[in-house]
């Protein structure tokens, strides 16, 4: 018996533009993929020169983190909310 582990994040690599927001993507992949684009902004805050970008870095990782809880805890409710606030990061 040979068992291969779904990967949840294989639509990242098989789509390379991203994910479409439409009917066919569903809530959690959607979420996945901006707590994703949001660490990528993370990474640029921190690389701030004299820490001028921690606070906007703190910030985004506390939503994240939030985030994922939401995922972990599949409560749907917050999942649409963290989406919506990450969405919205820039």
């Amino acid at each position: 018996m040979n068992f291969t582990p779904l990967d949840p994040l294989d639509f990242l690599s098989k789509n390379p533009q991203g994910v479409k927001s439409d009917a066919q993507a569903d809530l959690v992949q959607l979420l996945l993929y901006e707590i994703i684009r949001v660490k990528d902004i993370i990474k640029y805050y921190e690389s701030i020169p004299n820490g001028a970008g921690q606070l906007g870095a703190s910030i985004l990782n506390e939503l994240v983190s939030e985030a994922y809880n939401s995922l972990v805890n599949y409560d749907t409710v917050l999942m649409k909310k963290y989406y919506d606030l990450l969405l919205n990061c820039d």
